[in-house]
């Protein structure tokens, strides 16, 4: 606010006591002796008393406000204005700055030599040497970078930690899958009570099988070990019972036969581990041919996360990266890994890729098929130059900061980043360890940075 302004808010003031004191008459109390604006300067008394909040509201006297705060005392001096009050030099003033021209009060493209007011009464703002330098730089007066709000604070080595974000579903894994499927033709004599779904452990009963591939292979085992044999029929006898393994007939059973010395009628079936019954085929009575699957059985208790990385983010990803995996099912639970297979394809729809992680499943919770929120920390541990997200300006195609070089001059300054996390960006190129870059009210500097620029190039051609 000018001092012209600051004269007629101050007479229109003085004017309205008048009138109050007309209406009120000589004996109220209110009314009392309005110091002049000259004495004021001169004794530093206040002029007028403001709402502390800053709000439209003013008055002569000591005021309080509705929740008994006093009013602001605002004196003569007091800087009360969004442009600092500069004083019009002369080549004779010494120390004094140079007044270029004028610039329109409202950031019209329109300037003059000379002071003058625009339509609305208002004067046009002095526009000093050195304020429109060449490099971009922006000069702001302490009371402004204080009333922006301008904040600045060193670059320094961080560590970032980034972490992506990404769906995935749980799937069983491969290497603790179990089929049991017979290798010759047999009849199913009776099935457990296992059903689809059931868990069950390793040894544990399935089935009666009868075979005559496998009777045949017990009894010609059976001769082989209870005869008197010589060197060659020992060799002969291990033969006998490799053909009962090829035929996968259970370890529990080829001992039994070892310790009863009988052919067995039908052979019993076991698990080859502990899991979850997937598939049930097997039917009492059933006539099973060579390869038929009667049972599938899957291991839980470690599982599969294939998270779905989108293209963007998978130049981050590496081996070793440790993960950490949320069940939209218990939302209450966390489960953590580590990034063991980056597959080698991107599926041509999703342009997503897919990446494995490795989960133990101790309490059977994590099922096939069950969606998960998996966060993968890429951070790499080491310290690297870093500044606020708040400090860069992007414009898509360039990125850039504000240097504070001191004194009120910001300059522009641009820059390469790197990776983003915490609140942080990393800093590749433009910036040094120490330099002191602008975190708050970038965009305000941008604009006036851009609008001195302007009028800049409009002085420029009227001159011309």
């Amino acid at each position: 606010m000018t001092r012209p302004i600051a004269t007629s808010l101050v007479a229109a003031l003085i004017a309205a006591a008048g009138i109050a004191f007309v209406i009120a008459g000589p004996q109220r109390p209110a009314a009392r002796a309005v110091i002049g604006l000259a004495a004021a300067e001169e004794s530093g008394a206040p002029i007028y008393y403001q709402d502390p909040d800053g709000k439209p509201s003013y008055s002569l006297v000591p005021r309080k406000t509705p929740d008994g705060r006093d009013y602001r005392a605002v004196p003569a001096g007091a800087d009360v204005g969004f442009d600092d009050d500069q004083p019009a030099t002369t080549a004779g003033d010494s120390g004094a700055r140079w007044i270029k021209y004028y610039r329109n009060p409202m950031g019209l493209p329109d300037t003059s030599p000379a002071p003058k007011k625009d339509s609305m009464g208002m004067d046009y703002i002095p526009v000093y040497e050195g304020e429109d330098s060449d490099d971009g730089s922006v000069k702001l007066s302490p009371g402004k970078i204080q009333r922006t709000g301008v904040k600045s604070e060193p670059v320094a080595r961080r560590v970032i930690r980034t972490v992506v974000r990404a769906p995935g579903t749980i799937a069983l894994d491969e290497r603790r899958i179990s089929v049991i499927a017979m290798r010759a033709e047999s009849f199913i004599l009776k099935v457990a009570d296992v059903t689809t779904g059931s868990h069950v452990a390793k040894g544990q009963p399935l089935m009666e099988v009868y075979s005559p591939a496998v009777s045949s292979a017990a009894a010609e085992y059976l001769t082989t070990i209870t005869s008197k044999t010589t060197s060659g029929d020992v060799q002969y006898g291990r033969g006998s019972r490799q053909r009962l393994m090829n035929l996968d007939v259970p370890d529990a059973a080829i001992s039994a036969i070892e310790k009863s010395r009988t052919v067995p009628t039908s052979i019993e079936w076991t698990s080859p581990r502990d899991g979850i019954v997937l598939e049930r085929n097997a039917i009492e009575g059933m006539r099973v041919q060579p390869g038929g699957v009667l049972f599938r059985i899957a291991d839980h208790s470690v599982v599969w996360a294939l998270i779905d990385v989108v293209e963007r983010d998978l130049g981050m990803i590496a081996k070793g990266q440790p993960v950490a995996v949320k069940a939209r099912s218990f939302p209450g639970r966390e489960f953590t890994g580590q990034v063991q297979v980056i597959y080698p394809e991107i599926n041509k729809e999703t342009r997503t890729a897919r990446v494995r992680v490795e989960l133990q499943n101790p309490d059977l919770i994590l099922l096939h098929d069950m969606y998960v929120d998996a966060d993968i920390d890429t951070g790499s541990g080491e310290a690297v130059l870093a500044v606020p997200e708040s400090a860069v300006m992007d414009t898509g195609s360039r990125q850039a900061v504000f240097i504070d070089k001191g004194q009120g001059r910001l300059e522009p300054r641009e820059v390469k980043l790197g990776h983003r996390g915490g609140g942080f960006v990393e800093i590749r190129q433009g910036l040094a360890e120490g330099d002191a870059v602008v975190v708050s009210a970038n965009f305000l500097i941008d604009a006036e940075s851009n609008l001195k620029a302007a009028l800049k190039g409009f002085a420029e051609g009227a001159q011309q």
